[in-house]
């Protein structure tokens, strides 16, 4: 488990990454809608028909173009905790000296 604790994972993904995606999928609900409707006068069970076959074909490609956003904005650091750099330092070494940062 200690494995684990030396890594530190960052979600950079912000809406405005996925917007496009958000806009595509209420196109894509609104247009199974309006094939519903459109169906629904002449017969129900190809209404619901339309309904299915758009939803079923479009939600794996829409899942996976989220799933793949989302995994190109999870970023993994290494964490160097104080407790690993005084394990690794032997005791003729100095601890380092604070640097200053100027402007």
């Amino acid at each position: 488990m200690d494995k684990f604790n030396r890594y530190r994972f960052v979600c950079t993904l912000t809406f405005g990454d996925i917007y496009g995606q958000v806009i595509a999928w209420l196109v894509v609900i609104f247009l199974s809608l309006a094939v519903s409707l459109s169906f629904l006068s002449t017969s129900p069970v190809f209404a619901l028909a339309a309904v299915g076959l758009i939803l079923v074909l479009s939600l794996p490609f829409l899942l996976f173009a989220f799933v793949t956003t989302l995994f190109s904005h999870v970023e993994m650091y290494a964490v160097e905790s104080a407790l690993q750099t005084q394990r690794g330092r032997t005791t003729k070494e100095a601890p380092a000296a604070p640097t200053k940062v100027t402007a």
